[in-house]
């Protein structure tokens, strides 16, 4: 049958999506895009933010609309958490973030009888990763490899581990034999990614942590680039860094959340840190890597939050000098004990917010301009109308011009300019 996929949120479920795709082809049905007529639409829903639940909500009603007869199947973190909203909007199946080839079965078995179903877990007594196919999305250079799933953080704003549960971690034989297979497969570069990928082999007791499953994947990854997903302060130690920089395919790019740089503002959002460790870390990585790009994220309005907490936060901000910042108004999400806490007006949250982007953007504009005159291998993408787009280590967009194919080529390019977000270069080709 077609099938067409629509995916919101995060990497993880990107991830989980071509990990579907490739179960799907596998077992001979044929991919279709989202927008068109299919049998049958998955829908991978978010919900970190009332806006993801809202496009959620959205995509659903556009599946029913495109084609009435077809089944529509929902999971995803929005499911898991409001399988009850969805059971309004005419959704033929429903799940949430666990067992996704059960999903896939019930998607056919959907298709077959003609049936509702709904079929949940409790996502709190999950237990075991599921271990799913490694790849990239279609026409993608680089591959995500998940290695990590759940969170016990319990951040006083955030849902998430409701809806994904505790720590469960990809065991290191099974990321060295997914990276191999991927090196095998022609990806220039592996993502390493997951709910809290710093929390990476808590549940596996046994000494291991994030920097020995980098190691291990660096071991086996030959010359494909890797680049890690989003990280908590705590794992940037000394060793950490002295380990990380010896590995000479790691990408000196550090997402590295934050949510804000006041302490009180912290202690509210039950962080595990405070701003001097954090500026630790940020030390620590400028140490230890060349420029490192460090990016982050930024909660505004928080409540309680005070302008004077909000000026310390944006002072904070820029003793750190991020390479690139993204930066989200408060979101209530019912259930969680910010959402019982007093609230920012929202127009104060967008006003804030407006203020942060302007600081983020002088912050980008100097990182990008210190990147002028400088030689990176960069991995060459698509083009896009004549113009070739790709990445440099430090997951900067590098555009540049060149008559021969550079698709997914990682070519030694100088970095001629920098405007409007993105570095122009030119590729050094061999005559």
């Amino acid at each position: 049958m077609k099938i067409g996929i629509c995916t919101l949120g995060c990497k993880v479920n990107q991830y989980e999506t071509q990990a579907m795709e490739q179960e799907l082809t596998g077992r001979g049905h044929t991919l279709v895009p989202f927008e068109g007529e299919a049998d049958a639409y998955i829908i991978n829903t978010c919900t970190v933010t009332a806006v993801s639940d809202k496009k959620s909500r959205q995509m659903i009603r556009r599946a029913r609309k495109q084609n009435p007869d077809a089944v529509v199947a929902v999971c995803g973190c929005y499911a898991q958490t409001k399988p009850e909203d969805i059971r309004e909007l005419d959704v033929d199946l429903i799940s949430g973030t666990g067992d996704r080839m059960k999903f896939l079965d019930l998607l056919e078995q959907a298709v077959r009888e003609k049936e509702p179903v709904v079929s949940m877990d409790e996502a709190l007594r999950r237990r075991q990763f599921e271990v799913l196919p490694a790849g990239g999305m279609a026409q993608r250079t680089r591959a995500m490899l998940k290695v990590e799933d759940g969170c016990v953080n319990f951040c006083s704003y955030c849902i998430i581990p409701y809806a994904r549960g505790p720590v469960r971690s990809l065991p290191l034989k099974a990321a060295a034999e997914q990276t191999r297979q991927l090196r095998q497969e022609g990806y220039r570069e592996i993502v390493l990614t997951g709910i809290e990928i710093s929390s990476w082999g808590q549940d596996l007791r046994d000494g291991t942590s994030l920097i020995d499953l980098l190691e291990t994947v660096s071991r086996e990854a030959g010359d494909m680039r890797l680049r890690l997903g989003s990280l908590e302060p705590r794992t940037i130690t000394e060793e950490f860094c002295r380990r990380a920089s010896a590995l000479p395919g790691l990408c000196p790019h550090f997402h590295l959340s934050m949510q804000s740089g006041c302490d009180a503002t912290l202690r509210r959002m039950n962080r595990k840190y405070d701003s001097k460790r954090y500026k630790e870390s940020v030390d620590l990585l400028n140490v230890y890597f060349d420029r490192p790009a460090i990016t982050t994220d930024l909660i505004v309005g928080f409540p309680g939050e005070t302008e004077e907490e909000f000026s310390a936060t944006l002072d904070f901000v820029r003793s750190c000098g991020f390479a690139e910042m993204h930066i989200f108004p408060y979101s209530i999400r019912t259930g969680t004990p910010a959402a019982e806490m007093e609230q920012v007006p929202k127009a104060v949250k967008e006003e804030r917010a407006a203020r942060a982007a302007a600081v983020a953007e002088e912050l980008h504009q100097r990182y990008l301009s210190g990147c002028v005159g400088q030689v990176y291998p960069v991995l060459y993408e698509q083009p896009y109308e004549g113009i070739w787009h790709g990445h440099a280590p430090n997951y900067m967009t590098v555009t540049a011009t060149a008559a021969e194919d550079l698709h997914n080529r990682v070519i030694s390019t100088r970095i001629t300019g920098a405007a409007e977000g993105l570095l122009t270069g030119e590729p050094l080709l061999e005559e």
